[in-house]
């Protein structure tokens, strides 16, 4: 197989018969040794019945049915490990991410790229917060992260087959996918486009989940947080031993009068609030090493179809 496009995809039933409608076209452009691999991630609604009839009618349409949901990364996942296009594209069902540049992915790879993603020069379709929060934290992971990942870039992209290969090797159960799209290297280049606004239906990704999900990406890519707490420590352990030589002294040259409630309060407060904190940090990584060791498989497969 040339190319291969994988969609996850979760009650996507409203954006469907638009997504046909401007996919189909655009692959036949390209080539016409294609497959689509729908990887449904549980949906509840008509999208398995809908994919399966266009199935019927197209054997280059594929489904993938995972016996329940297991978020986005696994259903991804699954679609790598079924795809077999020596060019193979990520992309989303609600035409946010516009089929029409696949043909631009295409020329690049053709020439060579085997990274060629999507960069949102434009995120007007997003709501205010979204977009500060989104820019805070692409600035914060690259600060921190060993390796970096382009900014405002999303799943949208074409991989060639060595570098999905190299994807599907990484053996880790919680899966940061665009840190592993860079970590695993190759020869990578940057497409501009516009993200449009929602064809149907709803976004299923809240504020809780996206700041589980950022969090999930920071301890995927980088110690640094658990390095940082050491060495705020040993600033916090300073500057209490000077406290302490300076109380010392006081003692000995001035007396030492009984120091006020409000100052005990908020030392301890403090104090108490940067432990929790580091508690926090490193209860995040012990959680990751919890599901890193019972290595349960990413995904269990109910279905396949033309597969």
């Amino acid at each position: 197989m040339e190319l291969s496009v994988i969609i996850p995809v979760f009650n996507e039933e409203a954006a469907l018969p638009a997504l046909r409608a401007r996919l189909c076209p655009v692959l036949n452009t390209c080539t016409s040794d294609y497959e689509i691999i729908f990887s449904n991630d549980g949906s509840t609604d008509t999208t398995p019945s809908l994919i399966k009839a266009w199935a019927m009618e197209d054997k280059r349409v594929k489904m993938i049915s995972l016996s329940r949901r297991f978020g986005k990364e696994a259903a991804m996942l699954a679609g790598l490990a079924a795809s077999t296009g020596q060019g193979v594209v990520l992309m989303d069902a609600d035409l946010q991410d516009p089929p029409e540049l696949i043909a631009v992915f295409w020329e690049k790879f053709k020439a060579g790229f085997d990274n060629v993603y999507g960069v949102r020069k434009d995120r007007s379709s997003d709501s205010f917060l979204k977009r500060i929060t989104a820019g805070v934290f692409y600035k914060l992971y690259n600060h921190l992260a060993e390796t970096p990942i382009p900014y405002n870039a999303g799943d949208y992209r074409l991989l060639s087959r060595r570098a999905v290969n190299a994807v599907l090797a990484l053996p880790e159960r919680e899966r940061f996918t665009k840190g592993l799209f860079a970590w695993v290297g190759y020869k990578a280049a940057a497409i501009p486009f516009t993200r449009e606004n929602r064809t149907a239906g709803h976004t299923k990704w809240n504020y809780w989940k996206l700041w589980n999900f950022a969090l999930g990406g920071f301890t995927a890519s980088t110690t640094i947080p658990l390095k940082l707490w050491t060495y705020f420590g040993l600033c916090i352990s300073a500057a209490s031993f000077l406290f302490a030589l300076w109380t010392a002294y006081k003692k000995i040259a001035f007396g030492n009068p009984v120091s006020g409630y409000t100052s005990l309060m908020v030392a301890i407060l403090f104090f108490s609030g940067i432990q929790l904190i580091t508690l926090g940090i490193i209860g995040e990584y012990l959680s990751r090493i919890f599901n890193e060791v019972k290595a349960r498989p990413a995904y269990f497969i109910d279905e396949k179809i033309n597969l």
